[in-house]
């Protein structure tokens, strides 16, 4: 208490005029408090009642560290803090993480982040529940429309060929996966499965017909590439101005466009080679299926 009072201070001490109330802060003069030697020269009063140097029971020596201590949940803290500068400050966190665990700490020493690291963990960990809700949405919707549970896995598969398209996005206009991009991976489960949809649907349409099932997936390409491709550079192009956007604050919200133009852009050039070949091996493991059952005398009801 002697050592916070000379260095830090004690404005314990009030001084009241009328109705103001100011602090008294004790302290020693700047003067007698900057060298380090004289911190030895300081007296102290003993449970005798005897006078004291600090030199005659402690040893004063200059090292490295805290500039003050702090708290957090009842424990000492250390808090470096700093700025991302050049690289994403998700990545600069694993690399300070990678380096501190492979140091040798004591078992009570603990590390975690904070700030906004720990808020982009935060909103990761719940952007991603909201997208497995977004799949599984998708899904359920079209078991209800196909009244089929194999149909809209085909559909799904469209999914993972816009994330490689956003991706790609991403790195080819130097952007990070932050809250923006993530969010328009989500837009994008609704966004691109529609170019499925409408595959799959005309063909189910035409095999309903009594069309073979290579010539209804060969017309639906044929007649439904016009509205895939209307739907599809309508939303790459209104995508545009927020992708190459230079206005205050538009590097956030650029990766948005770019994720959108990237993720539309592979599903429109992949889905419609993909969602084809899926389809056929789909229905041909049904089919196998089906006379599996067939042969074991189990009754299906139309392999759905």
């Amino acid at each position: 208490m002697t050592l916070q009072t000379a260095l830090t201070g004690d404005d314990q001490s009030k001084y009241q005029d009328g109705t103001n109330e100011y602090p008294i802060r004790v302290i020693l003069d700047q003067f007698d408090r900057s060298r380090t030697a004289d911190m030895e020269n300081l007296f102290f009063v003993n449970g005798r009642g005897q006078v004291v140097e600090l030199k005659q029971f402690a040893t004063v020596t200059q090292s490295t560290g805290p500039t003050k201590l702090e708290r957090r949940n009842r424990t000492y803290n250390i808090w470096v803090r700093s700025q991302a500068v050049g690289r994403p400050s998700g990545t600069i966190g694993d690399d300070i993480f990678r380096t501190v665990r492979s140091l040798k700490l004591p078992p009570n020493v603990s590390i975690y982040a904070s700030g906004d690291l720990e808020m982009q963990q935060d909103a990761f960990r719940s952007l991603t529940l909201a997208m497995i809700a977004a799949i599984l949405f998708v899904y359920l919707i079209m078991v209800a429309l196909y009244n089929s549970y194999i149909h809209p896995f085909v559909v799904l598969f469209s999914i993972p060929m816009a994330v490689v398209g956003a991706f790609f996005a991403l790195g080819l206009s130097n952007n990070s996966l932050n809250i923006f991009p993530f969010m328009g991976l989500i837009m994008l489960t609704g966004l691109v499965a529609k170019n499925a949809i409408l595959l799959v649907d005309f063909a189910n349409r035409r095999r309903s017909d009594g069309l073979e099932i290579v010539p209804a997936l060969l017309e639906a390409g044929r007649i439904r590439l016009r509205p895939i491709l209307m739907t599809t550079l309508t939303m790459v192009f209104g995508m545009m101005p927020i992708a190459f956007s230079t206005s205050q604050a538009a590097e956030f919200k650029s990766g948005l466009g770019w994720v959108l133009i990237g993720g539309l852009t592979s599903s429109l050039l992949l889905t419609l080679l993909l969602v084809p070949v899926i389809y056929l091996k789909v229905d041909d493991v049904r089919r196998r299926w089906n006379d599996w059952l067939k042969r074991h005398g189990v009754n299906i009801n139309n392999g759905k």
